[in-house]
């Protein structure tokens, strides 16, 4: 098997903020599909436009001729986030969203890169969450339209008192460590190894 390199880009929730393990779900999906080299491309605070305005750039550097490579887009929490104080609306409009996960499939497709999309997390507002689980659902769609795999996770955390509590723990949105093995879970029971079988590969 050639080597195979998975470019994993989305928010905080991505790069493993609040975790006392530093490993995030990026690093125990990656732990639990060796051999895999897993770049964690998540940065906090990040819309999906702010994703899709920056990904490109920083996936051709680490594409290799001699390996099989991957991406997967873990978006919408921050899309999803306003001030409740304020009634604002969410940083960017739904509809925005969904076209702008269309806009980094379609990027993956032209650069021949297997796409993996996880679905939003909740952020422990509820306000927020609403739209998270709404999102969710039209992110499902999005990729079952284009026979593509989804994790959707924000169900099962919303409902996870785990979660929740190490949320509420730490900055009121973040888990830590037991809370990001349960979205590892997630993601891994969504099918990604089977994609990654079946996708990324020499």
């Amino acid at each position: 098997m050639s080597d195979r390199c998975v470019l994993f880009f989305g928010d905080s929730f991505t790069a493993g903020a609040g975790d006392p393990t530093a490993l995030g779900w990026v690093g125990r999906v990656a732990a639990a599909c060796q051999p895999l080299t897993a770049y964690n491309l998540g940065v906090r605070g990040e819309t999906s436009v702010q994703v899709a305005a920056r990904w490109q750039g920083e996936a051709w550097p680490r594409l290799r001729g001699d390996a099989a490579h991957g991406v997967v887009f873990a978006v919408g929490a921050n899309d999803a986030c306003g001030d409740p104080a304020d009634d604002d609306p969410p940083r960017v409009d739904p509809g925005h969203s969904a076209a702008t996960l269309a806009e980094l499939l379609e990027g993956a497709a032209l650069m021949r890169l297997p796409a993996f999309v996880v679905g939003p997390v909740p952020v422990g507002e509820p306000h927020a969450d609403g739209r998270v689980l709404a999102l969710d659902d039209a992110f499902a769609r999005l990729c079952g339209a284009r026979g593509l795999p989804y994790a959707a996770v924000a169900p099962a955390l919303s409902a996870d008192p785990l979660w929740r509590e190490e949320a509420h723990a730490g900055d009121g949105s973040h888990p830590a460590a037991a809370g990001y093995a349960r979205l590892a879970e997630l993601v891994l029971a969504g099918g990604f190894r089977d994609w990654l079988e079946a996708h990324v590969t020499g």
